[in-house]
């Protein structure tokens, strides 16, 4: 299986939801529009792609574009021919939330349960999307790039050098 196989493949079958593509190291990597994310990822799992491992969900944090603030990216695996590819899909901050693959593959209630805590990404239809490695009661979600990284009354160390 190739990269442009697979992307013609999902391009052909879902014409309207393919946003961006690209091939970042040789990684096919995919920008999918938030609402159809679960029905490709059904697609490439039963179809004769069998790109049937879920090997992580992540969230991704950009608070200079506000249209595309909170990022979920999809890991997917075909264990028989060692293919891999990268979904993406971006919202709103106000508007985090995706649909939950927890039918369909079993290992995404842990990763969805992560994203939640740490980005705030609520996933539609999940049985138990509660905290899981933090303090219950902390009320806000850590990952996002709203809160200094060190103590503000440090003059040795500033954001910019962690990136922001």
């Amino acid at each position: 299986m190739t990269n442009e196989f697979v992307l013609e493949a999902i391009t052909r079958e879902f014409p309207e939801s393919v946003i961006s593509h690209s091939e970042p190291y040789g990684f096919l990597t995919i920008e999918i529009k938030k609402e159809d994310i679960k029905k490709v990822i059904h697609h490439l799992r039963n179809s004769s792609l069998e790109i049937n491992f879920l090997t992580d969900i992540c969230g991704i944090h950009h608070p200079e574009n506000s249209a595309k603030e909170i990022g979920v990216v999809y890991h997917l695996h075909n264990m028989m021919t060692n293919f891999r590819i990268r979904l993406k899909t971006f919202m709103p901050k106000e508007n985090a939330e995706v649909d939950s693959l927890t039918d369909l593959y079993a290992g995404a209630n842990w990763m969805e349960r992560e994203t939640y805590e740490f980005y705030g990404v609520k996933f539609k239809g999940h049985p138990d999307l509660r905290v899981i490695l933090n303090m219950e009661d902390i009320g806000y979600h850590p990952m996002l790039k709203e809160y200094r990284l060190e103590d503000g009354t440090r003059t040795d160390k500033d954001d910019k050098m962690f990136g922001r």
